[in-house]
């Protein structure tokens, strides 16, 4: 629904709200609206895994497609991305480990897909999707980095893998050992877990907060911007204002693009900056 036909409050709530599927226990009776822990966000799943699909699909299309002597501009393109993630990799993580450099590129990839999502017209798609299921008051988030969930998944996701190559490289024994001497020595255990408990659970957080909260403020942007082309421009007063919407637009997607490119290199810099310290036996 536009922001002509609704209030500025219902307006960014009205997009701010997932589409999401729940068991009728879990309904809110006032709102209408599924709360509670199995709350399934089915625009945050399907967009996600559409775009997990297209970079499989061309992926796999490039990989038939594949020149030696004259590559193509996408191959070159692709080749520059392979090998900017390649000399991330060979710089921040210590030793070799085939998982790390795959892992660190589908992070990057599928990262920046679901950002990208967020230059899209904020009402476009929801539209769209309310014309064709008949329903003005149907909720639709097309950016997946918008919903917690998402980046919270990936970074536990992550801080599995960083759980299990900290036990796998230094042994359970050496594991423990890191709670409980460091950084402090053998007579400040106490302190000693509570700091290693602190900087292990601040890797995920870090991970998933920093991209949840940049994405979030920048689809508010946004949402802001596109208020002023909807509410504010009435009557003659839309000479003045739809013209400065279409220029802050253009001007906030030009630093967005920025933004986001930034925060898919962000997150996998760290995933690897998280992978090396776990492969590190004298940490």
């Amino acid at each position: 629904m536009s922001a002509e036909k609704m209030g500025t409050v219902e307006y960014i709530q009205h997009h701010l709200q997932n589409a999401s599927v729940c068991s009728a226990d879990n309904i809110n009776a006032t709102t209408g609206l599924c709360e509670g822990f199995w709350t399934f966000n089915m625009d945050t799943i399907i967009v996600s895994f559409l775009l997990g699909a297209l970079m499989i699909f061309v992926s796999a299309r490039l990989g038939k497609q594949l020149e030696t002597g004259k590559p193509g501009g996408f191959q070159n393109f692709v080749e520059s991305i392979l090998d900017f993630v390649a000399t991330n990799v060979r710089d921040a993580f210590p030793g070799h480990n085939p998982l790390i450099a795959p892992l660190a590129l589908t992070i990057f990839i599928w990262v920046w897909l679901m950002n990208f999502m967020d230059l899209i017209p904020v009402d476009l798609v929801p539209w769209l999707y309310q014309l064709i299921i008949g329903d003005p008051h149907a909720h639709l988030k097309i950016v997946p980095t918008t919903d917690l969930n998402t980046s919270l998944a990936m970074a536990v996701t992550v801080f599995a893998l960083i759980l299990y190559y900290n036990i796998k490289i230094k042994g359970l024994g050496g594991f423990l050992k890191m709670f409980l001497f460091h950084p402090f020595g053998k007579f400040f255990i106490p302190v000693n877990v509570v700091m290693t408990f602190i900087e292990e659970i601040s890797k995920p957080l870090s991970l998933a907060l920093r991209l949840f909260g940049n994405l979030f403020a920048g689809e508010l942007v946004f949402l802001l911007i596109a208020l002023i082309g909807g509410t504010l421009a009435v009557g003659a007063a839309a000479l003045f204002w739809a013209p400065l919407q279409i220029l802050l637009d253009f001007g906030w997607l030009v630093f967005h693009l920025l933004v986001i490119t930034l925060q898919a290199f962000i997150f996998m810099v760290l995933t690897i900056v998280y992978l090396g310290m776990a492969h590190d036996e004298g940490h």
